[in-house]
């Protein structure tokens, strides 16, 4: 297996466009070399610009990249890199969290199937399960959820700074922007400040993991009431998890308000579905700003900032408005797939990097929506949707292509009908997926061979040269224009204006 992944990766490079490694770079099986002394744990390669043969031992079914490096060719001062834009055949973590069998269509939390876990867990017990390794005992569980309760409430500044927010800002920028402000209120938990060693206490560790899992989503809630123009609600800690969040969005002035349980329990779930993914974008994102120890404050906003992204976070609402397109046209789904096969639209929430089967999200997600439905009402879409499902996973262009649903295809469905707006969405999902950050920020702090992440490239531009005197440099007719840029009318009014005369 490590063998045919790798010859895929020289195959690779060696045959794109401008290829990074010459075309005399070939793989050898260790069992076709002559030496017999060779461990059945390795690989060989002989680069055909020296004929020489390296071998390399396979961990894990891995080659670690550094032996590449031993690979010298006269002409270069440097040894062989690996080039994989976007890290789709790269190691870079050793994790135990979460493991996905994508062929397979199998993903589990720690060796537990998210199956199960989504039947008989809580999102807390699972947030404990990530970030510590074992499910709780009744008394751990207890206390876990009490802590993260009782770390709900937030700093009277804070809260002021969110009512500073503009009355349309985004959601997502002020959950961001807030997660960001956060280190500021507690600079005793700032590496930069107080020592790059502060994290190997575990008691800080924990103080900032349930301090980030306890406000999450209060600023989420303050956030969509924002949104809506209404004062922000103080969290309830006789509530769970879900509920105090439902409880904070919603609570106007009644009495003992308390949730509906069926859709608190809806989103409990939909919560364990995005509590991690392995090293997805933002998880990626997280591991390689924790990599500078700076404080999870930073760390987890610059996570939330890569899943505000329309590839990642944002991907269910497209699939909304994908859904919207087809209702629009008569909900001609016939048309619709045919104007995808000719790559004339885009078949939102289907498909997925790691996924080649259903992915297991997606079905939990389908009965969810269901029992949505029975409290909230039917969301008028989710027809058109079961019909474009039924008839994609029956077209032998799509069954070649391993395109099956993904959990983005129904979970804008079920945040619809629940009445939450499409820019809310990816505060949903990051709420959650906090607790995945989380789990992967205390890993990567327990990583003994830990490094700051410092990826390679691949230099494209120019030769060391010289430097021009400004009047010494040649005009083009296009320079004398300024750099292409929107106008705001402002900017049109005072373009031509005058300056600098007294009037």
């Amino acid at each position: 297996m490590a063998e045919r992944r790798l010859q895929t990766i020289i195959n690779h490079l060696v045959h794109q466009e401008d290829p990074i490694l010459p075309s005399h770079l070939c793989l050898v099986p260790a069992s076709a070399q002559n030496d017999k002394s060779h461990d059945k744990n390795t690989i060989s390669v002989v680069d055909n610009r020296t004929g020489k043969t390296y071998t390399f031992p396979i961990d894990k079914n891995t080659v670690n990249a550094l032996n590449f490096k031993k690979i010298v060719s006269p002409g270069y001062e440097e040894g062989l890199m690996i080039f994989d834009p976007g890290y789709q055949n790269t190691a870079v973590a050793n994790s135990s969290i979460c493991y996905i069998d994508g062929d397979r269509g199998i993903l589990t939390y720690r060796g537990y199937p998210i199956e199960e876990l989504a039947e008989k867990s809580t999102f807390l017990e699972v947030s404990y399960l990530l970030i510590f390794g074992e499910l709780p005992t009744k008394t751990q569980l207890d206390n876990w959820s009490k802590t993260i309760l009782t770390h709900t409430f937030v700093h009277i500044k804070l809260h002021e700074l969110m009512i500073a927010f503009n009355y349309d800002a985004h959601p997502m920028g002020m959950f961001i922007s807030t997660l960001a402000a956060l280190s500021t209120f507690h600079p005793e938990a700032n590496p930069a400040l107080n020592g790059s060693d502060i994290y190997q206490n575990e008691k800080m560790r924990n103080k900032q993991i349930v301090r980030i899992l306890g406000k999450v989503p209060t600023i989420a809630a303050y956030a969509y009431r924002h949104r809506i123009g209404r004062p922000y609600n103080n969290p309830a800690v006789n509530l769970s998890y879900t509920e105090n969040f439902l409880y904070m969005l919603d609570k106007l002035n009644q009495d003992f308000y308390k949730p509906n349980p069926k859709l608190a329990r809806a989103l409990d779930i939909l919560f364990i579905l995005h509590a991690d993914h392995e090293l997805n974008c933002s998880t990626a994102a997280m591991r390689h700003l924790s990599s500078s120890l700076v404080d999870p404050y930073s760390a987890v906003a610059g996570a939330a900032g890569a899943l505000y992204g329309p590839l990642h976070g944002g991907a269910n609402e497209a699939v909304l408005h994908m859904l919207e397109a087809i209702s629009q046209d008569g909900g001609n789904i016939e048309k619709f797939l045919s104007e995808v096969k000719q790559k004339k639209k885009k078949l939102m929430g289907f498909g997925h990097r790691i996924y080649k089967n259903y992915d297991p999200r997606a079905k939990i997600i389908r009965r969810v929506a269901y029992e949505v439905f029975e409290v909230c009402g039917e969301e008028p879409l989710i027809e058109i949707a079961i019909e474009l499902e039924k008839k994609a996973l029956a077209d032998p262009y799509f069954i070649d292509r391993k395109l099956y649903p993904n959990v983005d295809f129904y979970s804008g469905l079920i945040y619809r009908a629940m009445g939450f707006p499409t820019d809310f969405f990816p505060v949903l999902f990051a709420i959650p997926r906090v607790s995945g950050w989380l789990a992967h920020w205390k890993e990567s702090l327990e990583d003994k061979n830990a490094k700051i992440w410092r990826p390679r490239q691949v230099y494209t531009g120019e030769a060391t040269r010289s430097y021009v005197d400004i009047h010494e440099r040649r005009e083009k007719s296009e320079d004398v224009k300024p750099i292409p840029l929107y106008s705001s009318p402002f900017s049109k009014r005072s373009a031509v204006a005058s300056f600098g005369v007294n009037h």
